[in-house]
């Protein structure tokens, strides 16, 4: 009986193994987040991860214009890499603010080679009707898209030179 017992538990021992096995060597289908991935870079998106020395997003609220008068400065998102400001006045969204490490996406700096307009000495670039930007240091893009049709290009220009740019440039 005791033999009996033994050899039960070392097949039941026995198949359990192999099963456990058998299991870890199948392909295991992808995660939800590595299918959305693999989907970016199918879709031509090489530039979808953050660069492990992207500047922590909150390192950058310190170089945006302050909340001031009749206008408000919201942040809305902040990850490595990237943070983001809503400007309001009177409560009303007139603009998106916007600071971003160009070291996850080198190419988005290609945007400012030909750029004729300076901002405190910084390139100037307009992206579109409702977006300027300019590229700080070489490194990091500030920009300010438009939300009301009445925030104009001047204004865009002016908000930029409100950023604290030239100890943003001086960021490593």
């Amino acid at each position: 009986m005791k033999n009996q017992h033994k050899i039960s538990r070392l097949i039941i021992s026995f198949c359990l193994f192999s099963l456990l096995l058998l299991s870890a060597c199948s392909p295991q289908p992808p995660s939800r987040f590595e299918q959305a991935q693999q989907e970016s870079l199918d879709a031509g998106n090489r530039n979808t991860a953050v660069d492990k020395d992207a500047v922590k997003g909150a390192t950058f609220n310190q170089f945006f214009p302050v909340s001031s008068g009749e206008y408000e400065r919201v942040f809305t998102q902040e990850k490595s890499g990237f943070v983001q400001a809503k400007l309001k006045r009177n409560g009303e969204d007139l603009a998106t603010l916007a600071i971003f490490d160009t070291i996850s996406n080198p190419t988005a700096k290609d945007d400012f080679n030909n750029a004729t307009d300076t901002i405190n000495g910084f390139p100037m670039v307009e992206k579109g009707t409702n977006n300027t930007a300019v590229l700080v240091g070489d490194r990091y893009q500030v920009s300010i898209r438009s939300s009301n049709p009445n925030f104009d290009l001047q204004q865009r220009k002016e908000w930029l030179s409100k950023f604290d740019l030239s100890n943003l440039a001086n960021l490593k």
